[in-house]
């Protein structure tokens, strides 16, 4: 009784949208533009933007900390320690210790002996410890209540000055990472991008794996592990970021007192980078296998570094390019040319753009899954939006790109977490923490003038040093 009044009453306040709901004609082709324009306007999202400043202090030993706190319902925090070293900066011969490092920080330390004694701890606040290793950062953190920050910065000092380094931990911890390898190799995308960093900066640390080559798990020793954090892990190349319900000066003041044992060697990432550059080199690797029904391919240009000032307009370009997966059944109505022509012509199972950032370089391009048989096709579609980006892109699209990557933006900074990357991710890469309100500035700054210009630098003037890795699935 009560459905059918509701189902009445939305009727008499609703009629054309309950006809046009449960309406049995054809669909008119524009009907999602049947209210509203087809030309997207620019977005203002500043009424999301304001949220507390980050604040940085600058500890004598050169370490930085920066702290951004805001009001929340959980009083949850995020710590963590940001390391401005990855596998970029190992030693020949060494490729994967920076990864082993990273597992064996949680195997035990002078106070906490045993990797079970810290995991009670930890399980006992009801935290989450965690960390991650990229070709030019590592990361430790900890996502805790506010009440518990102090114990997770003791937590982080301890396993980042006092690490053990068992040796029995050592040979139990290289047959995880020989299993985490094996997972690695079913990923297809973690396979593909693992080529292209190869063809594109051959015989470069940038170009070597995260995880490293079989052999070199099998070798790395406590020493290996030893020289690395005495070498890397220093207070001018580390950033203590936290966010959430935190206050700056007590976490200055705990950092102050904890993080006293780090090397003060004053040499920076960025020289390090200066000393032994990664050059950019057009090459293709191939990876045949037939029994794949479907072939992965990366194609990449050289792209920016993170402080290129052609960084932002990349991600605009991007997010034009943009993603799709057969899956999600949109295809046609794709805001990405790209997307809709591989929909109609039944080209591919997936798309994404990419644009990687490091110190002195990156990577900019595209990455699909498709038939075989498809290949032609594809590739001559892929490398006419390419030339397409440089002569003809309308401002609609761009003001529709710009809104995309502004929103992801937003829903990726969402919680404690998210916020305490970003910021110390972004002291790594910029030495400050930009602010949205500037950072979507400089993205609306960004015209189709701007995204051609970029395209004709970036792709046209570098067609010959393209990179294109294939692999059949």
């Amino acid at each position: 009784m009560a459905a059918a009044v509701a189902v009445r009453s939305k009727r008499r306040l609703l009629p054309h949208l309950y006809r046009l709901l449960h309406s049995t004609a054809a669909p008119s082709p524009n009907r999602f533009l049947r209210h509203a324009s087809p030309v997207p306007r620019a977005a203002d999202h500043s009424p999301f933007l304001r949220l507390p400043a980050a604040r940085v202090s600058t500890l004598p030993t050169g370490l930085r900390v920066v702290t951004q706190s805001y009001p929340a319902a959980t009083r949850m925090a995020s710590v963590g320690v940001w390391v401005d070293a990855g596998s970029r900066f190992e030693l020949p011969g060494t490729n994967g210790t920076a990864h082993f490092l990273e597992h064996m920080a949680f195997k035990g330390t002078e106070r906490r002996p045993t990797a079970n004694a810290l995991e009670v701890e930890i399980e006992d606040m009801g935290a989450r410890l965690n960390a991650y290793t990229s070709r030019e950062q590592t990361t430790f953190f900890a996502d805790v209540q506010g009440r518990d920050v102090p114990a997770a910065l003791d937590v982080l000092s301890d396993i980042l000055q006092h690490p053990r380094f068992p040796q029995q931990g050592i040979q139990r911890e290289r047959g995880v990472i020989l299993r985490e390898m094996e997972e690695v190799q079913g990923m297809m995308e973690e396979v593909i991008f693992d080529h292209l960093h190869t063809a594109a900066f051959r015989d470069h640390p940038l170009g070597d794996t995260i995880l490293g080559p079989t052999e070199n798990i099998k070798s790395i020793s406590k020493k290996d592990l030893q020289q690395y954090i005495s070498t890397h892990y220093t207070c001018p190349r580390m950033v203590v970021s936290a966010s959430g319900a935190v206050d700056h000066d007590e976490v200055v003041d705990q950092v102050r007192k904890l993080f006293t044992g780090f090397s003060t060697d004053p040499t920076t990432a960025d020289q390090l980078v200066e000393a032994n550059p990664a050059i950019f080199t057009g090459s293709e690797v191939r990876v045949e296998n037939a029994e794949m029904p479907l072939a992965h391919i990366a194609i990449a240009f050289k792209g920016s570094s993170w402080t290129d000032p052609s960084s932002i307009p990349l991600m605009v370009t991007q997010s034009i390019l943009g993603s799709w997966n057969r899956s999600i059944g949109v295809g046609n109505c794709s805001g990405s040319a790209l997307a809709r022509g591989i929909s109609n012509g039944e080209l591919a199972e997936n798309l994404m753009a990419f644009n990687t950032n490091y110190r002195d370089t990156g990577l900019f391009g595209i990455y699909t899954g498709a038939p075989p048989d498809a290949l032609h096709d594809l590739s001559r579609l892929i490398m006419e939006e390419f030339r397409r980006l440089a002569f003809r892109v309308s401002e609609t699209e761009v003001a529709r790109a710009r809104n995309q990557l502004k929103s992801s933006l937003l829903l990726h900074f969402d919680g404690s977490t998210a916020v305490s990357e970003n910021n110390g991710r972004q002291m790594l890469t910029y030495g400050r923490v930009m602010p949205f309100l500037e950072l979507f500035a400089r993205i609306d700054a960004v015209d189709c003038d701007t995204v051609m210009k970029t395209a004709k630098e970036f792709i046209i003037d570098k067609t010959n040093l393209r990179q294109r890795i294939l692999g059949r699935r």
